[in-house]
C-alpha cells in the first residue's frame, strides 16, 4: 500500500543518541550510537531494523518508546511529541508501547510466578479485582499457548520458547498499539523460532498491532516484515518494502548483507561473491562522510567527505551518493 494512504503511528525525526565514556588516557570520549535517524512506522505494519551487531538497532528501539532519552531529535507518536512530555504526561502513553526482549531467560523475574508476571501490567494500570485479573491472565495464556495448569509455575520451569511466549503475553496484556520486538527469536532453537514468529503474526492480525522488529537474521526478517530499515554504525542506509529491497538493493551495504545469507540450494553456494574488506569502524570514532565508505568497494572521494542525503525512488529511500542499479 502506498505510504501516502497509510496512517503514521510513530515518526522519528533526526534522532541522536550519544553515550559519554569515562575519561581515559585519550580524554573524554563519546559512543555515537544513533546518528541523525529519521523514519516513519505506519499503523498495522511490521517494520524491521537490520544490521550487524553494534549498529545501534536496539538503542534506536529503546529511544522510540522512551526507555532511554535521546541526546537530540523528536519522537512523534500519534501526532504528539512524546519527547517533550513530562513523565506524568507520558504515563498515559506508556501503555500503548511495549517491548519483547531478546533473552527470555533474563527478561522474566525468577521470583514471580507466571500469573504475577502477566498480571503485573494489568495491576499497574488499574485492574484491581483479583478474580478479574486472573481471568484476564488465563485468557492471555490461552492466546500464546501456555497451558492454564502452569499458572503458578516459575520461569525456571519453562523452556526458552515457553518463556518467550510468557513475555509476549505480558507485552500484549494492555492491548498496546506498538510493540518493539528486540531480537525476539534469536535465543531460541530454529525449530521453535517459526512457532513464535507465527504467533506474533496471528496476534498482529487479531489486535491490529504494529511491530518494530529488530533482527540481524535476514531470513527471519524476510518472513515477517512489510518494510525494512538497514542500519550501519548508527546511521540509516536504506529503507524500503521487503520484497523490493531483497530483490533490488540500492545501498552497497544492503547488497553485502543479502549476499551473506546462506543459500539452501547447494548449486548456488559456489557462486563468487564480493566480500567486505577492512575492519568495522568504531562508534567512538566513526568515519567522516558516509560511514560505510571505508569498507565500500564503490566509494569515491565525495563519500569520505560528505554525508549522503536521502534519495527517494518511489517508496524507497537510500542514503548513498551512488545508489546501485540507478
Amino acid at each position: 500500500m502506498n505510504g501516502e494512504n497509510r496512517k503514521i503511528l510513530l515518526e522519528a525525526r533526526q534522532l541522536v543518541k550519544e553515550f559519554p565514556l569515562n575519561k581515559g588516557r585519550r580524554g573524554k570520549q563519546t559512543v555515537h550510537a544513533v546518528s541523525d535517524v529519521s523514519l516513519k512506522i505506519y499503523e498495522g505494519e511490521t517494520m524491521a531494523l537490520v544490521g550487524e551487531s553494534g549498529c545501534g538497532k536496539s538503542t534506536l528501539g529503546r529511544l522510540l518508546i522512551r526507555l532511554i532519552p535521546p541526546t537530540s531529535g523528536e519522537i512523534i507518536f500519534e501526532g504528539e511529541n512524546i519527547e517533550r512530555m513530562s513523565d506524568r504526561e507520558f504515563g498515559s502513553r506508556r501503555r500503548q508501547m511495549q517491548i519483547i526482549f531478546q533473552d527470555p531467560y533474563a527478561s522474566l523475574n525468577p521470583r514471580m510466578s507466571v500469573k504475577e508476571i502477566i498480571a503485573e501490567p494489568l495491576v499497574t494500570y488499574g485492574m484491581r479485582g483479583k478474580k478479574e485479573t486472573e481471568e484476564e491472565v488465563l485468557k492471555l495464556m490461552d492466546l500464546v499457548g501456555i497451558p492454564r495448569d502452569f499458572l503458578n509455575r516459575y520461569p525456571h520451569q519453562f523452556s526458552g520458547g515457553q518463556r518467550q511466549r510468557i513475555g509476549i503475553a505480558r507485552a500484549i496484556a494492555l492491548r498496546p498499539k506498538l510493540i518493539i520486538c528486540d531480537e525476539p527469536v534469536s535465543a531460541l532453537d530454529v525449530s521453535i523460532q517459526s512457532q513464535v514468529l507465527n504467533l506474533l503474526k496471528d496476534l498482529q492480525e487479531m489486535y491490529s498491532l504494529t511491530y518494530l522488529f529488530i533482527s540481524h537474521d535476514l531470513s527471519v526478517v524476510k518472513f515477517i516484515a512489510d518494510r525494512v530499515c538497514v542500519m550501519f554504525l548508527g546511521s540509516v542506509c536504506e529503507i524500503g518494502e521487503t520484497e523490493e529491497l531483497y530483490d533490488h538493493p540500492l545501498h552497497p551495504y544492503t547488497k553485502f548483507l543479502l549476499e551473506a545469507i546462506p543459500k539452501a540450494d547447494p548449486r548456488l553456494r559456489n557462486e563468487e561473491k564480493e566480500i567486505l574488506s577492512g575492519e568495522i569502524p568504531s562508534p567512538v570514532n566513526p568515519p567522516s562522510g558516509c560511514r560505510f565508505h571505508t569498507r565500500c568497494p564503490y566509494a569515491q572521494e565525495i563519500c569520505s567527505q560528505v554525508v549522503p542525503n536521502g534519495q527517494n525512488f518511489g517508496e524507497r529511500q537510500v542514503f548513498c551518493h551512488f545508489p546501485l542499479n540507478r
